[in-house]
């Protein structure tokens, strides 16, 4: 995955990342990496390998299925949906995600009353 502006993604961000684009319906791979650079704010970019790895992976694990269709500009291409399976992880994986940024986030907040100097 590149990132744009220096920001370094945790291992696991791109599945919830996919899971999540998945939410609105079928895709196919170019239309989930846009959805992700757009609903960044362009701050995240995903490589072609990254996202297909990922993609394969969560169908390995049964939480996206795929089939072959046509492209908006009538090209094949494989869509991919989300399984219930899918839909559990994703609920799952952004709870976990919220709790984890709303600690980080009173962890850099954090200041004198930690018994800490301010940066």
């Amino acid at each position: 995955m590149t990132v744009a502006n220096d920001l370094d993604l945790l291992q696991g961000t791109l599945d919830v990342l996919v899971l999540r684009a998945l939410l609105w319906g079928p895709s196919h791979g170019y239309a989930v990496a846009r959805w992700i650079r757009g609903a960044s704010g362009g701050e995240l970019s995903v490589e072609d390998r990254a996202l297909y790895v990922a993609l394969h992976r969560l169908e390995d694990r049964g939480c996206v299925a795929s089939e072959w269709g046509l492209s908006e500009n009538n090209r094949k291409a494989r869509y991919y949906r989300l399984t219930p399976a899918g839909r559990r992880l994703l609920r799952e994986e952004s709870s976990r995600w919220a709790r984890y940024a709303d600690a980080v986030s009173r962890v850099l907040r954090a200041g004198a009353a930690a018994g800490r100097v301010a940066v």
